[in-house]
């Protein structure tokens, strides 16, 4: 009868710290392999039309053409450097007000009955419906799209860090009340400690949602970025150039994870390895 443990997910644990990075990546790389085969037979034998579903080849011949050309009077390392520059800006503005104020709430009753309404109002509310207010409020400049892209992980991140602060281990606490430590100490030494993996969790989730906002931020009057790319592109039925802007979006997006990742590992070694 094995031994080996059973994850919550029904995953056996051998197996999966069995599994190499070799063989891991191999798989990986062969699943990609597979889909991208079937995904270029399905055009070059028609099987859909390829004005749905433009085959990776007429991708990459459309990737070409962009690179020398530009869409719109625009080069495409623009509209990438535009979108990940209003990006970054809103995620770094987001986070750094966002922490904060969600280990407040999580470690003070009062301010969390004070601020959590208005969170938890705002937080699950489509920030497509926003944008009449935010051209009202902010213009069609930048300030909208900043603005959009912001409010949409600043609230994500917000609830994960006054999780994380509530989630503290209480028996840590007590020891270290215990043993004279004071409220600074507590917080430095317990409670950031023992947050900040699920804060790093938390934020990784909220710049995915950040990121997918970007098309919403980018609809209000701009005329470059990726989202306003994917946009344009669609009215004129150039699905090619679509695919092209979601497979840029996808893999932009997934770098922002790895560096965040990257982070983790080296600002918070201990995550995962609960004493």
């Amino acid at each position: 009868m094995s031994t080996s443990a059973i994850t919550p997910a029904g995953i056996s644990t051998r197996s999966r710290s069995g599994m190499s990075a070799t063989r891991r990546a191999a798989v990986s790389t062969c699943a990609v392999a597979l889909v991208l085969g079937i995904w270029q037979l399905s055009g070059s034998l028609k099987w859909i039309d390829p004005l749905l579903l433009p085959p990776p080849t007429e991708i990459f011949h459309t990737t070409v053409d962009i690179l020398a050309d530009g869409y719109r009077q625009v080069s495409l390392w623009q509209h990438i450097w535009v979108s990940v520059l209003r990006a970054t800006v809103a995620f770094a503005a987001a986070i750094l007000a966002g922490i904060p104020l969600g280990l407040a709430m999580g470690l003070s009753q009062p301010v969390s009955a004070l601020l959590e309404p208005f969170v938890q109002f705002l937080r699950p509310l489509p920030k497509i419906a926003l944008i009449p207010l935010t051209v009202v409020w902010f213009g069609i400049d930048e300030g909208s799209k900043f603005f959009l892209i912001f409010i949409s992980c600043f609230l994500s991140v917000v609830v994960s860090a006054a999780a994380a602060a509530v989630g503290v281990n209480k028996n840590r606490l007590r020891a270290a009340q215990t043993l004279g430590a004071n409220r600074y100490q507590l917080f430095t030494r317990v409670v950031l400690p023992n947050a900040l993996p699920e804060i790093f969790t938390g934020v990784r989730l909220s710049i995915g949602i950040g990121w997918t906002s970007l098309i919403a931020a980018e609809m209000v009057a701009a005329n470059s970025g990726l989202g306003w790319m994917v946009i344009n592109a669609g009215t004129y039925l150039r699905t090619d150039v679509v695919m092209l802007g979601i497979l840029l979006l996808g893999g932009i997006g997934y770098l922002f994870d790895l560096a965040l990742v990257l982070l983790q590992r080296a600002v918070v070694p201990w995550a995962g390895r609960d004493a």
